[in-house]
C-alpha cells in the first residue's frame, strides 16, 4: 500500500527560480537547488561547507541531457570550482546531512552508487567513470541506501528524472505492454514503449534505412547524430540500420519520425504488440 508524503520546500530569496531547500519529513538529510549564477550567493549556507553530495545538470548543443555527480567533504568549495571550469550545467541539487553524520566513507558510498544507478538508467549522458564502491559496514551501508532512496525522490519531484525507473507499463495480469510499429516500411521494425518523459526504442529495433523527403530537417539531424554516437549502427552489409542500444525520444511522435524516416504522428503509429491498440487510445484508457 503506497502511503503519501510531506515535502518542505523553502524558497530562500522568495523566488521560484532562485535558491531552494527540500526535505521530507523524519528525514535526517536536507536538499538544495541551486541555479548556477547563485551559487556565489552561498556562502551564508553553513551547511553548504561540509560534506555533501551533488548532481549538475544541462544540456549540449543538441539538446542532449547531461549531468556530472560528485561528492566533496567542502561542497560549497567545490561549487565554486565548477562554476569557473564547467560550463555546460546550469543547476546543481546538493544534499547535505542536517546533523552532520556524513563522512568522507559515506559521501564516497553515495556518490558511487548514485552514479550507477544514473548510468543504468541512461536518461542523461555522464562523462565520468564509475568510483569504486568504498567499503563500509553493514549497518551503515544500510543508513546510507535508505539515505539514498530519499535522494531519488526528491532529485525526481525536482524535475530531474535521472535516477526514474522508466519500465514498460505493465497490464493487470503483470505482463510487459510493448508498442511497434504499424507500418513496416523500408525496413523499420521497431519495438518500445511510452514513459514518463516520452518514447523508448528498445536495442534491436530496426529504423527505416532510406529517409522521405517528408521527414523533418531536425529530425534528420537527429539520425545522424545517433548514428555518429554509435545508437544507431549499420549492417555490414549497410542492408539494416538498427538502434546498437535502447533510446528515449522526447515524444513518441519523435520515435516514430526517427524510426519511419518521415513525417509521422506518434500517437497513430505506435500500436501495441498484442493487441494492436493505437497508443492514443492505450493513454486515453480505451484499451
Amino acid at each position: 500500500m503506497a502511503f503519501g508524503k510531506t515535502i518542505t520546500m523553502f524558497l530562500i530569496e522568495g523566488e521560484a527560480s532562485g535558491r531552494m531547500t527540500c526535505e521530507l519529513s523524519n528525514w535526517t538529510g536536507l536538499g538544495y537547488r541551486l541555479p548556477r549564477n547563485k551559487v556565489k550567493n552561498c556562502d551564508d549556507r553553513e551547511d553548504l561547507k561540509g560534506p555533501a553530495v551533488y548532481m549538475l545538470f544541462g544540456t549540449d548543443d543538441d539538446g542532449a541531457r547531461l549531468a556530472y555527480i560528485g561528492e566533496s567533504e567542502e561542497a560549497l568549495t567545490r561549487l565554486k570550482t565548477h562554476v569557473s571550469e564547467k560550463d555546460f550545467w546550469n543547476e546543481a541539487l546538493v544534499f547535505v546531512s542536517k546533523d552532520n553524520n556524513l563522512n568522507k566513507a559515506h559521501i564516497k558510498y553515495l556518490e558511487s552508487r548514485l552514479i550507477e544507478v544514473a548510468k543504468e538508467r541512461e536518461r542523461y549522458r555522464l562523462n565520468q567513470v564509475s568510483p569504486k564502491l568504498p567499503r563500509i559496514n553493514e549497518s551503515d551501508r544500510a543508513t546510507m541506501e535508505a539515505f539514498l532512496a530519499n535522494i531519488f525522490f526528491l532529485v525526481d519531484v525536482l524535475g530531474h528524472k535521472i535516477f526514474e525507473d522508466n519500465a514498460a507499463p505493465v497490464s493487470e495480469k503483470g505482463e510487459q505492454i510493448l508498442f511497434v510499429t504499424k507500418r513496416k516500411v523500408r525496413g523499420c521494425d521497431a519495438k518500445g514503449y511510452p514513459t514518463t518523459d516520452g518514447f523508448k526504442v528498445l536495442a534491436g529495433s530496426k529504423a527505416a534505412t532510406e529517409p522521405t523527403p517528408t521527414m523533418p530537417k531536425g529530425r534528420i539531424q537527429l539520425r545522424e547524430r545517433l548514428i555518429a554516437e554509435g545508437i544507431l549502427v549499420w549492417s555490414r552489409d549497410m542492408k539494416d540500420l538498427a538502434f546498437e542500444k535502447a533510446h528515449e525520444f522526447t515524444s513518441a511522435s519523435a520515435a516514430a519520425a526517427l524510426c519511419l524516416a518521415a513525417s509521422a504522428n506518434g500517437l497513430v503509429e505506435w500500436v501495441t504488440e498484442k493487441e494492436g491498440v493505437r497508443l492514443k487510445d492505450f493513454e486515453a484508457g480505451n484499451a
